[in-house]
């Protein structure tokens, strides 16, 4: 039997909860409780598409011309988005992982990335997602193993699943004051908006209707703990929900219209990202890792109680 265009399928369960973590660009296909998906997931025979569950590293988003400065050193790198002119999402979505450790609830999965022409640096990367009473939570922990000091910034794809039907006839709820304004030819950021009065403001929850998002928000509100909250509330009154912890500052909301006619609008990306858009050009939130420094950073998933 053929392997399949994601690779190796690790399941993961505990009690009505399932997971399927996958080997190629060790992100998360799909997660369900009972017959309700929470994640929207692609199919097993199908290529990962829109970045479906994927990690994001060593950049989340895009990188305007692949270019960027550190350290006075001028790098290039490739062109992933050519038609924007624009490198996205990093360089480990279409590289094999392998699991470190795994349990009928929990898998780690690892990867290496070894230096790159336009990024010399080398990390280890480790991904734990473990299912338990309060969903899916995925940590992720990278540690740059290499001689020198390296730039880094993460994120990670998973698409809310609205249950059935389309995003559009969702109630989303996003509790963040501000929105990344981004070009609409190349979607690189311009500006800071304050949400209030437009209709990005979903600190309340508003219908999405045909509304179509595909932007960061950031000064997002955070409960005691420390996490901020996505809500996806389906047509059945069940709600997909996200929370990040506060190594992730910015959310990308995306209603995937880009995706092919079957799949436009069938779920609700929603980024965690420790940085913004052109992060790695501008400077804006990337974190220096010295040599055998490590950082960790957390999100998760779970399904809501019904609405009436």
């Amino acid at each position: 039997m053929p392997s399949p265009p994601s690779g190796q399928q690790f399941e993961l369960s505990s009690g009505d909860q399932r997971a399927m973590v996958v080997q190629v660009g060790g992100g998360v296909r799909a997660y369900s409780v009972g017959e309700r998906d929470v994640l929207q997931p692609y199919p097993l025979e199908d290529m990962c598409d829109g970045a479906h569950g994927a990690p994001l590293i060593p950049w989340p988003n895009r990188l305007g011309d692949g270019r960027y400065s550190f350290d006075g050193t001028e790098y290039q790198v490739a062109l992933t988005e050519p038609e924007k002119h624009n490198a996205i999402h990093g360089f480990l979505h279409w590289r094999p992982w392998h699991p470190i450790t795994r349990s009928a609830d929990r898998i780690v999965m690892g990867a290496t990335l070894f230096a790159l022409e336009g990024y010399p640096f080398c990390l280890d990367v480790e991904i734990e997602y473990r299912l338990d009473e309060g969903g899916l939570s995925v940590t992720t922990t990278a540690t740059n193993i290499g001689e020198q000091a390296c730039p880094y910034g993460s994120g990670q794809h998973p698409y809310l699943s609205p249950g059935s039907g389309l995003v559009d006839d969702c109630v989303l709820q996003l509790a963040a004051d501000t929105r990344i304004v981004t070009d609409p030819d190349r979607q690189l950021p311009i500006e800071r908006e304050d949400v209030a009065g437009t209709p990005y403001d979903f600190r309340t929850g508003r219908r999405i209707g045909e509304l179509a998002i595909d932007h960061a928000f950031t000064d997002l509100h955070r409960d005691e703990d420390g996490r901020a909250w996505v809500g996806l509330t389906g047509p059945d009154g069940r709600t997909s929900q996200l929370w990040v912890d506060e190594a992730y500052p910015l959310i990308e909301l995306f209603t995937a219209d880009t995706l092919s006619p079957d799949r436009r609008r069938g779920g609700l990306g929603a980024e965690p990202m420790t940085c913004p858009p052109n992060a790695f050009q501008t400077g804006r939130r990337v974190l220096r890792l010295e040599p055998g420094e490590s950082t960790t950073s957390r999100w998760g998933t779970c399904l809501g109680p019904r609405t009436e």
